[in-house]
């Protein structure tokens, strides 16, 4: 009796634990995970390969260029970074008619990815029709050089729209959200930098859940984990 007793008391005893280790394995673990987060967020700009400026200088002159010709533009920014960054140094598509649907915080457009890695992505975005929405809450900055038209954003808080028109840059720092609208005709080169995969559900939410345009969902997943996928094979993060 006395030993089914302690049997018992000590079954119950690990019974008890097994909760509580694994809750305390889970915490060490997710610990770990914040701390490796934390540290790659201190050196991610080792990976970074555009210069904020120098896109800008490129956008301006692709305007100077090409005025009201936004594929001509287009073409024009692909074969200049072509031309500075080899092959073996990133991946730049240059399919200039591989264009795509993105729906994404209530606004519509078309893009063309130009370049997407881990830490960056480069692609011109706008519409001949206008459209305004959401920004989103993102892990990287942001830069929107306007080719065409113009773009408002307004800032919460604010009573003052922001006004961008061609040749200037709307800067979005990682974490600020507003709302923006992008006028007819307008197109921009857009650059994030920091971590891109986080930003992806935002480029995928309106679709699954509303537009139903699955067509686009593949498209932009296909042209995205491609050019992702090559700039790691090259060492290009």
């Amino acid at each position: 009796m006395s030993s089914n007793k302690k049997s018992g008391t000590k079954k119950s005893t690990e019974e008890h634990s097994d909760p509580i280790m694994k809750w305390g394995i889970r915490v060490f673990l997710l610990a770990l995970f914040l701390a490796l987060c934390g540290w790659l967020d201190t050196i991610k700009d080792r990976w970074y390969v555009f210069e904020p400026s120098k896109l800008h200088a490129l956008a301006q002159d692709a305007i100077a260029a090409y005025p009201d010709d936004v594929g001509a533009m287009a073409h024009y920014i692909v074969a200049n970074l072509t031309a500075e960054y080899p092959s073996t140094r990133i991946r730049i598509n240059p399919d200039e008619r591989e264009w795509v649907f993105n729906n994404a915080g209530g606004a519509m457009g078309a893009m063309y990815i130009i370049h997407a890695s881990i830490t960056e992505y480069l692609i011109i975005f706008g519409t001949p029709l206008g459209t305004e929405g959401h920004s989103g809450i993102h892990t990287a900055d942001d830069y929107f050089y306007i080719l065409s038209g113009e773009e408002w954003a307004y800032a919460l808080g604010s009573f003052e729209k922001e006004v961008y028109p061609a040749g200037s840059v709307n800067l979005m720092r990682r974490g600020v959200r507003k709302q923006y609208k992008m006028h007819k005709g307008c197109f921009a080169l857009e650059y994030a930098r920091g971590w891109i995969p986080p930003m992806l559900p935002f480029g995928f939410a309106d679709a699954l859940t509303s537009t139903m345009d699955y067509i686009s969902v593949y498209d932009t997943v296909r042209a995205t984990g491609r050019e992702m996928i090559k700039n790691l094979l090259i060492g290009k993060i």
